[in-house]
């Protein structure tokens, strides 16, 4: 074959309707990405449109690549038995959509966040595999499927009795001993409860630091942090203090 001849290879009517094909198939990867995306962006998280749609674009694409092994490289293999195999491309996306993901995870305190945003990040690599395999309406259905999950299920949520939970750090006066029992009236009086074992304790410089959570006794009766706030100012022997919803 001829430099010429290898050249016009890349752009025989087969190689030229398969990339129509492919690029049809990565737009429409990018669009489901993007439209997953905007619901993380509109609700302010790191991980926004354009990330969304480039992981959901780059997954598609890479399974795509293994659905044309005749077609690589500009030489036709059809009457060989050279073939590749989609599901290790697959495991590659799953593998590496895991260091992507553990990327936008915060862990502060008892506090942790990012786990949907996350979650969200291996869905819209899924979308992108399915939309690469060319199931296409199983795609668009698990994008629905996903923005319900994301924007209806937090209003459930909502309506549904459940037992908020506020982080506390409490610094004593120096030399001052704290008293659990004055701490767990206190708390009490706002309608939360001690969370067992979520004690931790620290002492520095006659100093002492206690990190705990407390949980409401259900959402109607916790107080707020304001209030909660007020409440623990009022104690005796209390320095300084940080409170904080204890998201996860």
């Amino acid at each position: 074959m001829s430099f010429i001849d290898s050249l016009l290879s890349y752009w025989s009517v087969p190689h030229i309707l398969a990339n129509f094909l492919i690029v049809m198939n990565l737009i429409g990867a990018l669009l489901l990405g993007l439209a997953l995306g905007y619901e993380r962006s509109y609700h302010g998280r790191a991980a926004g449109m354009r990330t969304y749609g480039l992981v959901c674009m780059v997954s598609a694409g890479v399974v795509l690549v293994s659905g044309y092994p005749e077609m690589w490289y500009g030489v036709q293999f059809a009457n060989t038995n050279y073939h590749a195999d989609p599901t290790r491309s697959i495991q590659g996306i799953v593998t590496g959509i895991g260091f992507l993901c553990a990327g936008v995870i915060m862990k502060e305190g008892f506090s942790i966040s990012g786990l949907t945003t996350a979650a969200s990040l291996w869905t819209v690599s899924a979308v992108g595999i399915l939309v690469g395999v060319g199931l296409y309406v199983a795609a668009m259905a698990m994008v629905l499927c996903a923005i319900a999950c994301m924007t209806l299920v937090s209003k459930i949520e909502a309506r549904l009795p459940a037992r908020p939970a506020v982080a506390v750090m409490l610094r004593f006066k120096k030399d001052t001993p704290p008293d659990i029992e004055v701490i767990k009236k206190a708390v009490s009086n706002r309608g939360y409860m001690l969370a067992p074992g979520s004690i931790s304790i620290a002492h520095n410089a006659g100093r002492t630091e206690w990190h705990f959570v407390v949980l409401a006794v259900d959402r109607a009766h916790g107080a707020t942090l304001p209030n909660l706030s007020t409440e623990l100012m009022a104690l005796s022997g209390i320095d300084d203090f940080h409170l904080s919803h204890a998201r996860n």
